[in-house]
């Protein structure tokens, strides 16, 4: 853990590799949901998320919770249990279908009449509201500001050339008082081509720093076998918090 920690502070200093022009197209991420490639999937909820739960909410209910590139992540239902209105947006309406259909939710489909060929899915209780579409089509007054966000796998397989686009959409999301907990992963970009990409920390602070505080709460080692076959020695996924600057 120690030779990963200190390789994560060599590459933090250095650039991203071939990653730099790297473009995943929308089709791509398509066809990983009709293939089922979804090895970015977590099957059970994120520890992540459940130990800083209390700084993603600050201990208050009924908070609106956004999930950027949110596929079927089971977080969703589990915060919406709690009482929070959570909103998602993905590309696939196949990986929405699943979330539903794998938490036997009834819900509804209706479109997005700001965005031409966009569809809203919403559970029937209401609490969970998903959309279908590009996630740059989204602005603020399609859906509102967000009191807490969880970007795990978001910003990470957003292409490298878009992520200022991306975080300017973010930035213009957050309500004054909200948290944005980031998952970003750290690893050596000239051995994997992503996604996920690797982001270091000097560009989160680019991308974020002038409107966010930013504040790395947590380093955690999750290389696994996968990884090792990708070619890598180490992996580790890194949380920040960010929170706007008044």
């Amino acid at each position: 853990m120690d030779r990963s920690a200190d390789a994560t502070r060599v590459l933090e200093h250095s650039d991203t590799g071939a990653q730099k022009n790297r473009v995943v197209t929308e089709e791509e991420w398509l066809q990983k949901w009709e293939t089922h490639n979804i090895g970015f999937h977590k099957e059970q909820g994120h520890p992540l998320l459940q130990k800083y739960l209390d700084v993603l909410s600050s201990g208050r209910s009924g908070l609106r919770i956004f999930f950027p590139l949110c596929g079927k992540a089971v977080d969703m239902k589990w915060l919406a249990d709690m009482g929070h209105d959570v909103v998602g947006v993905e590309v696939s309406e196949q990986a929405l279908k699943e979330f539903f259909a794998e938490h036997s939710l009834p819900y509804s489909e209706e479109p997005v009449p700001e965005i031409p060929g966009a569809k809203m899915f919403q559970s029937t209780s209401g609490n969970i509201s998903l959309y279908c579409c590009s996630i740059y089509d989204l602005s603020s007054s399609i859906v509102g500001k967000f009191d807490g966000f969880w970007d795990r796998g978001a910003l990470v397989a957003v292409n490298p050339c878009d992520r200022q686009r991306y975080a300017n959409l973010m930035i213009s999301l957050m309500e004054q008082n909200s948290s944005y907990l980031l998952v970003t992963v750290s690893y050596d970009p000239n051995k994997h081509k992503g996604p996920p990409f690797y982001v270091p920390e000097s560009e989160i602070k680019s991308l974020f720093g002038s409107h966010c505080e930013i504040k790395c709460l947590e380093k955690v080692n999750d290389f696994s076998e996968k990884h090792r076959q990708w070619g890598l020695d180490y992996f580790l996924e890194v949380l920040y918090l960010l929170k706007l600057v008044s």
